[in-house]
């Protein structure tokens, strides 16, 4: 299903039944990176799960993206599905969107979750997004299929799981250049760590713990941003431990949202 909010077409699914629960996918992915915990989530919630403007069926504009842009285009399609609340679950650029909600719109998140994502990007990684922005830009998303997959998961199990890989690699490959290189810009930038002590939504912030695209002090830096927010180290995983550790993850994400 489609709704048109902020200038452009989101693309975005439905299922389940309970609270409304909302997944925010990371760069390079749709809305189907969430495959591992939907048989859990669905039994007790009802799952809003979007692809980010420049991703899989939504829109993807030409030009440099903002995080107060992608979060409009997440207000609007709340507003458009007459959802006043929500819970909220983002990894990586879906965790910066994530952020930036709970600071634009306290009132319509309920329970916070944020995965392996950062609130700051260092002065030093900068040449590295735009060297993947100059890729992206004059070779197409190709080149930057294996590099990614190097980071997103450990050795052992990228070796373990060629079938997951290649459905990763799919995703990486397919997203559209001007997606990618919209949200790279924004990501680049983000910078929110001294003003997350505004966040009012409890707060679970997740990493694994070998996480190479960022790290776990990335996260240590939220979680002791956010007044009460708790942080969960998840072990033998990178960056997407919502699949290389689903058991663990679904745990903390379950315990987390159905605690009283």
């Amino acid at each position: 299903m489609k709704a048109h909010t902020n200038g452009i077409d989101i693309h975005y699914e439905i299922s389940g039944s309970g609270p409304w629960l909302t997944l925010s996918h990371s760069l390079c992915c749709d809305a189907s990176m969430w495959a591992p915990q939907m048989a859990e989530l669905e039994r007790r919630f009802t799952v809003l799960r979007f692809d980010t403007r420049g991703h899989g069926g939504s829109d993807a504009p030409a030009g440099a993206y903002t995080f107060e842009q992608m979060s409009d285009d997440v207000l609007g399609l709340l507003d458009a599905l007459q959802i006043e609340r929500t819970h909220f679950v983002g990894l990586s650029m879906g965790g910066m969107i994530g952020q930036h909600l709970a600071l634009m719109a306290s009132d319509r998140i309920d329970r916070l979750v944020l995965a392996d994502t950062t609130s700051r990007m260092p002065s030093e990684a900068q040449p590295l997004w735009a060297e993947r922005i100059r890729i992206a830009g004059e070779q197409g998303m190709a080149p930057l299929v294996q590099p990614t997959l190097d980071r997103w998961f450990t050795a052992p199990w990228r070796a373990a799981h060629p079938e997951v890989m290649e459905t990763i690699g799919t995703l990486i490959r397919g997203t559209p250049v001007a997606g990618y290189v919209g949200c790279a810009h924004a990501i680049a930038r983000i910078d929110v760590t001294e003003r997350l002590h505004a966040v009012k939504a409890p707060t679970l912030v997740i990493v694994g713990e070998q996480d190479v695209g960022t790290p776990p002090a990335m996260s240590q830096a939220i979680a002791a941003a956010i007044p009460g927010a708790r942080l969960e180290l998840i072990p033998d995983a990178s960056h997407l431990s919502n699949i290389e550790q689903a058991g663990a993850f679904n745990r903390l994400l379950l315990d987390f949202l159905t605690e009283k």
